[in-house]
């Protein structure tokens, strides 16, 4: 994004950081108390530096690849052991790098928190940078307790420069842990500002804090709680914090070049499209092979289930027996045969559509819920890629027989599935073309990221009114979420609409959360906390109904592994239970 944002700075006063080991473990002597803890400029150099920690990939950077430890997608991601069930505490790099840049980034937060306290600088920003270091330990501890349970609990007066060989506390419990959270995000909320300038768009703010404090009460099932704080943000209870949703669904996801949006409640920003590094790394998990220079892989593709989640356009459920009263006996052959085309050698144009109605299939998907074709790429509807040289080129998604002709391939008129799987793709998250010239790190996603958005807010808040027996008010709030994309209303009049009580309603809520938020990582979260995550574990299977992969379940998979090498750098943690 432009200048006037904080990721900005990072290619300014946030190089300094990284000259200076980045307030990483190793003691520098630039960054001593002697040089560098005296000015209002590092006070807010040290605060970008933690936006910097929490943006790493490893940290919250890829919080997108979660979604492939869920229903909604398959593939290969950071997590695959995880999610296909073959995780364990000696061998797993995502559990180890997730857990290590968690704790960089509390020790980070304590060495701000520290020093800060005692700079000879205004009071104000004294306590807005220790508000927004708060948060962010906060959010860290909040991310290690839900993974792990109980976890050790460093603070403040943990000097990591000095006592790097003697961290081996033991671990505290999640409850403790949880007070530490709820106490941070209490003085992150007081001491945080409910708007910044726009020069410093993208630091933490005062609803930031009460939106992530509702979410860790409503994990606890603290159901009023979590509503007082999340009614704070909707309903501007104290304060007029300006959040509303993004008027056009499909382009919340593509805020670029200083674009940004009122529904973004704290997110990662992400800055010059041709600049490498500064923007998160979806495509190359998301991506398709033709998009941008052929390099991406599409690493991570929506489900079945996803696709089939989404309604009809009067909010019926989907079901394809209405259109191919075979389509689910089981017989692959059967889907291949309605659903198939041939394509000429070249893979530059459908030659035969054999016994597939195109236009039948295209209706399949495109008379629906208009989120569906927004987030996902579907059979025989188009995306503008690029040609081996970068020029945006249009390509079609074609299920192609491979005994009739060619197979697709992405330098010319079609998208190839790297893994030869017959799946679908990703349109969220995903640059079309080159836009216009601005994107040319192929690898990266140059879009703002929600950490927090208001739909999600809405979601979470009608989840806990539901839970308080507030059916009503739990209806309104998902209403909101489907009257934005042109969907019916629960209790809208037709009979397939009608909710009636509360587990219908948690029915509703956890899929609308499925379709409203698919490919921003909540799922995985949301699965473990309704406790419902091994009966969603399947396999993974492509739109013929065939196996691209295998899945497994044990009770163990609820709560990672602690790393083993953790456990010999600290010889007082204990290991969780069945690992």
């Amino acid at each position: 994004m432009k200048s006037k944002n904080i990721v900005s700075i990072l290619l300014g006063s946030a190089l300094l950081l990284t000259a200076c080991e980045s307030l990483d473990y190793v003691p520098s002597t630039q960054m001593s108390s002697e040089t560098f803890w005296k000015t209002e400029n590092h006070a807010r150099q040290a605060a970008v530096g933690l936006y910097a920690a929490m943006r790493e990939p490893w940290c919250f950077g890829m919080e997108f690849t979660f979604e492939m430890c869920t229903d909604l997608a398959d593939g290969v991601s950071p997590w695959s052991d995880v999610s296909r069930g073959t995780a364990f505490a000696s061998n797993s790099e995502g559990v180890q790098n997730h857990w290590q840049y968690l704790y960089e980034l509390v020790h980070r937060c304590n060495t701000v928190i520290r020093n800060v306290a005692t700079m000879e600088i205004s009071q104000e920003t004294i306590e807005r940078v220790t508000g927004e270091a708060k948060f962010l330990r906060a959010m860290a501890y909040f991310r290690l307790m839900t993974l792990w349970g109980g976890v050790p609990y460093y603070d403040e007066t943990c000097d990591i420069n000095k006592e790097f060989a003697n961290v081996t506390s033991p671990r505290s419990s999640e409850e403790e842990i949880r007070q530490h959270v709820l106490a941070d995000l209490g003085e992150a909320i007081q001491k945080l500002p409910v708007a910044w300038e726009s020069t410093d768009l993208g630091r933490v703010t005062k609803g930031a804090a009460y939106a992530l404090r509702g979410k860790v009460y409503l994990y606890n099932k603290e159901w009023t709680k979590a509503i007082s704080d999340f009614e704070e943000v909707v309903y501007n209870k104290t304060n007029n914090y300006g959040y509303t949703l993004h008027d056009n669904y499909e382009d919340l996801f593509r805020l670029y070049n200083g674009k940004h949006s009122n529904e973004m409640i704290f997110s990662i920003q992400s800055i010059d499209g041709n600049v490498a590094g500064y923007a998160l790394n979806i495509v190359d998990y998301y991506g398709n092979k033709s998009t941008m220079r052929l390099i991406a892989s599409n690493l991570i593709v929506p489900s079945t289930t996803l696709a089939d989640l989404y309604e009809n356009p009067d909010g019926s459920k989907f079901d394809w027996t209405t259109m191919y009263p075979e389509f689910n006996n089981g017989d692959s052959q059967y889907r291949r045969k309605v659903l198939s085309v041939a394509i000429d050698q070249g893979s530059t144009c459908i030659t035969d559509l054999l016994d597939c109605d195109t236009t039948k299939v295209l209706d399949a998907y495109r008379k629906r819920d208009p989120r569906l074709n927004w987030n996902i790429i579907t059979p025989y509807t188009h995306y503008l890629g690029t040609d081996a040289g970068s020029v945006p080129m249009d390509k079609q998604f074609v299920l192609a027989d491979p005994t009739k002709g060619g197979s697709p391939m992405e330098a010319q008129a079609f998208i190839r599935n790297s893994e030869g799987w017959n799946s679908y793709f990703w349109r969220k998250w995903i640059p079309t073309g080159n836009l216009d010239g601005y994107w040319g790190e192929y690898s990266r996603t140059p879009y703002e990221f929600p950490l927090i958005r208001l739909g999600d807010v809405l979601l979470m808040l009608a989840e806990a009114y539901n839970e308080n027996g507030d059916l009503d008010k739990a209806v309104a709030e998902v209403n909101k979420i489907r009257a934005r994309v042109g969907m019916p209303g629960i209790n809208s009049g037709a009979a397939w609409m009608k909710v009636s009580n509360k587990d219908e309603m948690t029915q509703r809520i956890r899929d609308e959360r499925g379709r409203e938020l698919a490919g921003e990582g909540q799922r995985y979260f949301d699965l473990r906390r309704w406790g419902i995550l091994q009966s969603t574990v399947k396999n993974a299977t492509d739109i013929f109904g065939e196996l691209m992969y295998e899945r497994s379940y044990q009770p163990r998979h609820e709560i990672w592994p602690i790393p083993l090498v953790e456990m010999d750098r600290n010889t007082n943690l204990d290991q969780n239970t069945g690992w």
